[in-house]
């Protein structure tokens, strides 16, 4: 079930009013409403909600009605489902990259590459949503992320540790932060998809290992089990918990507890994207500045570096009654203006990758942590789902079994390397 939340208000003299005026002046055309979905989470939601404020200021003529999803897999499968049954709305937000590619989109989503807007949208941006016939069919909605660490300032300034640019100074880290009575990571598997940081953030350092490794990968020439530095993910996060270094309600906690905790110093570290910034200045404002960020390291300090996450997209399914107008909308999103208008609701989570988009000066500790990795030659890799179509769908329990210590690393490996066949057959790769 989705929440549906209605941007209307019905007043009965301005109905009376506009009855009148569409009477003495038919050629006026009537208000249009456009449905817009997004995920649950606060962050997105309070992003999405003073973005239609903003453009229905400019856009008197436009409204639009937000509904909201799950996050996740539960998620992923409303939106294929809607896009299936063609009861999509107007325009949704979801992801880029291999999710992107798994909605059809050639059959499913409007062509948007002629639309003007698009010279303002940065080349990096447009291949994550570029479909296999060559067609851009999106427009980017929120910032680049990084996939890290989310670690807790004031822990790290009482017990005098220093950000780790190797695993085993962040073991010895986590060591000293359990020792003095406090979790050293914290884990959310009550919202499945946060289970997955270990793996998918550690692709700089498999990249930095098996340069070729994505291309492999895509076709069927290289699995997770049979390569070491693409293990390690999933090995990781089972040393985590045998070391017995997560939160004791790791089970069940949700991702916004889990902000709030890293935030509030509940727990020293937060495996996380760095959009969690957003989330922590809704539910833990105060704390904002007491978090910080570092990429997950690898097994050598001196090739340290990011793995990088596009931000989501917008579409507009071919279903959509109301094209023009939704078209009007992802214009908005991919300007100056739209941009300003995240950052009001949402505040600074990174750089944004549209043209002339720019950052407050007083960016959170964790943001400011973020962009030095941009600002450097070769310390940031795109997350393997940008490089590669393929992400299988049920990675997100996979690592939950492997973080709770239920399935072994070698074996959830193994797993993910079936579950990641069925998806490459369903896409049609070659070699699979």
């Amino acid at each position: 079930m989705t929440l549906r939340t209605t941007r209307r208000v019905l007043i009965a003299t301005a109905a009376g009013l506009a009855l009148t005026t569409a009477l003495s002046a038919p050629a006026y055309a009537e208000d249009v409403t456009l449905s817009y979905l997004v995920d649950n989470a606060p962050s997105t939601v309070a992003v999405a909600e003073q973005m239609i404020k903003d453009f229905e200021a400019a856009n008197p003529g436009i409204k639009i009605e937000l509904e909201t999803r799950p996050g996740g897999g539960d998620g992923d499968n409303i939106v294929k489902t809607r896009l299936a049954t063609g009861e999509m709305t107007d325009v949704f937000l979801y992801n880029s990259g291999s999710l992107f590619q798994a909605i059809n989109p050639t059959q499913n989503l409007v062509d948007l590459s002629g639309e003007p807007w698009q010279a303002d949208v940065l080349d990096s941006f447009k291949t994550v949503v570029t479909a296999p016939d060559g067609t851009v069919r999106g427009a980017p909605i929120g910032a680049a992320m990084g996939g890290g660490i989310l670690y807790n300032i004031p822990i790290y300034k009482e017990l005098g540790l220093s950000v780790p640019k190797s695993w085993a100074e962040f073991m010895a880290n986590n060591d000293k932060i359990k020792a003095a009575g406090k979790a050293p990571v914290i884990q959310t598997f009550g919202a499945t998809w946060t289970s997955q940081l270990f793996v998918l953030g550690d692709f700089f350092n498999v990249q930095a290992s098996v340069p070729t490794f994505a291309a492999d990968y895509t076709a069927n020439k290289a699995k997770y089990a049979s390569t070491p530095a693409a293990m390690k993910g999933f090995e990781r996060q089972e040393e985590i918990f045998k070391a017995g270094d997560l939160n004791a309600d790791f089970a069940a906690a949700t991702f916004e507890e889990g902000a709030t905790k890293v935030a509030t110093g509940e727990g020293a570290h937060y495996p996380m994207l760095t959009f969690a910034v957003s989330t922590i200045q809704q539910l833990a404002p105060e704390h904002l500045n007491d978090v910080g960020f570092f990429a997950i390291p690898g097994d050598d300090a001196a090739s340290n570096g990011l793995t990088v996450w596009m931000p989501a997209g917008l579409y507009i399914p071919e279903t959509s009654k109301h094209q023009a107008e939704a078209k009007k909308f992802l214009a908005f999103a991919a300007s100056i203006a739209g941009c300003d208008s995240q950052t009001a609701a949402g505040g600074a989570t990174g750089p944004y990758l549209v043209k002339g988009c720019t950052l407050p000066k007083d960016v959170p500790p964790a943001v400011a942590d973020l962009l030095p990795y941009f600002q450097q030659d070769g310390t940031t890799a795109p997350a393997l789902e940008f490089v590669s179509p393929i992400k299988g769908p049920s990675l997100e329990q996979i690592t939950v079994e492997v973080g709770s210590g239920i399935r072994s690393a070698a074996d959830g490996a193994a797993l993910y390397d079936e579950d990641v066949k069925k998806q490459a057959q369903q896409l049609g790769l070659p070699g699979w």
